[in-house]
């Protein structure tokens, strides 16, 4: 069913990092919870569940959809104490690819907006592309020291 709706967001950015680095952050359930600067969480897992506690942000919920390390890492949002945004869950997926210049690109996409309803689609994209965007920024300074 095409609703002609924006479905997905996608982010990029180049890290000063190994590839094992950026694996080690991307394949943490939720590490892109925080206000612009990498934090630790407390994570409970069960099986390919996981709960992510955030000090400030609260508890969110993912399933691990896929883990091929060191490339490719799959995450479903299952919503959280805190959430603001609807059900329906997005899928979040993140790449981990060399360049020629010796960085490794952080690469990130959001899909599942399809599904949100008319009033809600709009706000849900642009609050996600604004996070994404301030996340991949994050990823750059925590990884390589800038």
């Amino acid at each position: 069913m095409d609703t002609g709706k924006q479905d997905a967001i996608e982010a990029t950015i180049d890290i000063d990092a190994t590839a094992e680095a950026v694996w080690k952050l991307v394949s943490e359930p939720g590490w892109f919870i925080n206000g612009g600067a990498i934090t630790t969480h407390r994570i409970e897992t069960n099986g390919a569940f996981s709960t992510v506690h955030d000090a400030i942000y609260g508890t969110f919920e993912f399933e691990t959809v896929t883990l091929d390390a060191p490339r490719y890492a799959a995450f479903r949002s299952l919503g959280g104490d805190e959430w603001d945004d609807p059900i329906p869950n997005t899928l979040v997926e993140f790449w981990v690819e060399d360049t020629h210049s010796g960085a490794i690109r952080l690469r990130v996409a959001e899909s599942g907006f399809a599904a949100f309803s008319e009033e809600d689609h709009a706000r849900v994209i642009n609050t996600n592309t604004q996070a994404w965007d301030a996340e991949m920024l994050a990823a750059q300074r925590h990884l390589s020291g800038k």
